[in-house]
């Protein structure tokens, strides 16, 4: 399940280069590294940090279900799930803040307008050739 934070970027990217993300990868891995490959980095990073939260809240609620019982052994277990928890917030909220800082200061470039056309000169006549200011006799 997407969430909402990588799907708001997801779109941020979308708008700002006026293509789905998934042509914009496309296009990045034909490319050398730039802006568009850094940001699509970041996104995958940030959806990365969220599946790993989803999936520590999940080990966490099965260790911690009401029927079972919880000894030594599974307090570590705790412990390691919890820390593991706490880093991948901690990745997400960083990701999430570098992303949007990048963004804000970018803006998506107008598309030129087009210059107007040139008006055609008429075909200038050939030079006439330079009048000899010699006398003639």
């Amino acid at each position: 399940m997407p969430h909402s934070t990588s799907t708001e970027i997801a779109g941020r990217i979308e708008d700002l280069y006026g293509a789905p993300l998934a042509d914009l990868e496309a296009h990045a891995r034909d490319q050398p590294p730039g802006m568009l490959s850094a940001l699509l980095g970041m996104h995958d990073d940030l959806t990365l940090a969220e599946r790993s939260i989803d999936f520590h809240r999940d080990r966490l609620a099965q260790l911690l279900h009401l029927e079972r019982q919880i000894g030594g052994h599974e307090v570590s277990h705790l412990l390691d799930g919890a820390r593991r928890l706490a880093e991948a917030v901690a990745v997400r909220d960083a990701q999430t803040k570098s992303v949007l800082a990048v963004l804000q200061s970018l803006a998506r470039v107008p598309a030129p307008a087009p210059s107007p056309p040139t008006p055609s000169l008429p075909p200038s006549a050939p030079p006439r050739p330079a009048e000899s200011t010699a006398h003639r006799r």
